[in-house]
């Protein structure tokens, strides 16, 4: 099964029934628009954690009704990012959101020793794009969290976004690891990473995906392209994911489709114990909507 774009997406979270959602810090215009969103398309129940008199103002400023939501008072920002962890370690929300907090702020109280969010699994930030006139949603790992990640840390990251595609009703995936080349090169030891995840997949490490690379951009996405490099993918131009070699590179192809090709995009991070929204504040309520989609979609993997 591939998802043609976010409403599919959302159709098939729809289908869980409504998620609770823990919103640490809450007070937030944007993240409040995007609750909004979210609850009157039957998606969630939100938990929200916060300054109540600030929260309450701006959801009547917005015009969001609270009458179904939980309402837990905190002044204190750190203290209410703890209390919205507790309420997932409790089971009172089925995953996390990020509301008017500093990310370090926010990441300690998930990964807190005692009653956290932690696993043995590495934390990895997973996009998904729809891009106009494009066919399906496009996904893009990691381009938000893990700088300059070491060849351990990639096979993490991508167990983490094909655990997730598959989980989501993804059977098989396809993978391409990218790089500014396909030649194996001492010099650029990315496309060693590539070829070593590209062995592990064929050795059978990454079951129900395909994993090809060192591939650049052009030969992920254009059968045309490859035949013209004359390179023999499997994938031939039918990628599902993109695993960026470093931060840099996931963060300029995000936005370059944002940007240039007018995508919308969201996001949210794997590897703790549920899924965790935490979006950019320039986002917009319509992508933060979508990564709360992606999120409930996810609960429970």
């Amino acid at each position: 099964m591939r998802f043609s774009g976010f409403e599919s997406l959302l159709d098939k979270a729809k289908g869980l029934g409504r998620a609770k959602v823990a919103v640490a810090v809450a007070a937030d215009k944007e993240v409040l628009e995007a609750i909004k969103i979210a609850e009157k398309e039957g998606l969630i129940t939100p938990v929200l954690v916060g300054d109540s008199e600030q929260i309450k103002r701006l959801a009547q400023e917005i015009g969001l009704s609270l009458d179904g939501a939980e309402l837990i008072h905190e002044l204190d920002p750190e203290v209410a990012v703890h209390k919205a962890v507790d309420a997932v370690v409790d089971g009172q929300a089925h995953f996390l959101m990020k509301g008017q907090i500093n990310s370090s702020d926010f990441l300690r109280a998930v990964l807190r020793p005692v009653r956290g969010l932690r696993t043995d699994r590495l934390l990895s930030h997973f996009s998904a794009f729809q891009v106009p006139e494009f066919s399906r949603l496009l996904f893009v790992t990691d381009g938000g969290m893990n700088i300059a990640p070491n060849l351990a840390q990639k096979k993490e990251i991508l167990a983490n976004g094909i655990l997730y595609l598959q989980g989501i009703g993804m059977e098989s995936v396809n993978v391409i690891v990218l790089a500014a080349n396909e030649v194996v090169n001492e010099k650029m030891p990315v496309t060693l990473d590539a070829q070593a995840l590209t062995k592990m997949s064929q050795a059978g490490e990454f079951p129900g995906a395909i994993v090809e690379g060192p591939l650049a951009l052009d030969g992920a996405v254009s059968a045309v392209a490859l035949k013209h490099k004359g390179i023999v993918s499997r994938i031939n131009g039918d990628v599902d994911l993109f695993l960026v070699p470093t931060i840099e590179v996931g963060n300029v192809l995000g936005k370059s489709m944002v940007y240039f090709a007018g995508a919308t995009m969201a996001g949210i991070v794997l590897g703790a114990q549920v899924p965790i929204v935490m979006t950019s504040r320039n986002d917009t309520s319509r992508s933060k909507f979508m990564a709360l989609t992606m999120a409930a979609l996810s609960r429970g993997l």
